[in-house]
């Protein structure tokens, strides 16, 4: 993802680097996304999972909450969206985000869970043994499409999407 400093921070002397938030599918590139979208909310009620949410930055833009729940690619946002901020081109995907596992993952503390790999439709997420311990995740992101069904259901939180 692209580092970028708010105008707020940039303003207050504030330079450290934020990583561009993860907005709908098959959104524009995050510039000319900027531009066109006009915070209308018309992607946020048209999403059947709800996990289209305005950003915290108080910017209005829509953001995904994979708290929430999945994206099923059912692109009724980008129907919904008459500025054309969200385009889908046939065959497009929808996104280059794949799911990550960080540390603080139990089967990585040695600790029995598979909860993401049940919730992964696509199948992209396998247990690798280890000798004498807990089987480790292990993310194909060949075959993880970034829905994000893996990111709600972890008791720690350890997935993430990007």
């Amino acid at each position: 993802m692209t580092a970028l400093v708010s105008r707020r921070n940039f303003l207050r002397g504030r330079f450290s680097p934020r990583t561009a938030p993860l907005r709908p599918p098959w959104a524009l590139a995050e510039a000319v996304f900027l531009q066109a979208c006009t915070r209308c909310g018309d992607c946020r009620t048209a999403c059947p999972t709800r996990i289209i949410v305005g950003d915290s930055d108080g910017g209005g833009y829509p953001v995904l909450d994979f708290g929430a729940g999945e994206c099923t690619f059912c692109a009724a946002c980008v129907s919904a969206c008459a500025s054309g901020a969200l385009h889908r081109v046939d065959e497009q995907s929808a996104w280059r985000v794949r799911a990550s596992i960080t540390a603080p993952c139990l089967a990585q503390r040695q600790v029995e869970c598979r909860i993401c790999a049940d919730q992964c439709a696509a199948g992209a997420i396998a247990f690798l043994a280890r000798p004498g311990g807990i089987a480790a995740p292990v993310v194909d992101t060949s075959r993880c499409t970034g829905c994000g069904a893996c990111v709600a259901p972890c008791p720690t939180r350890a997935i993430r999407v990007a």
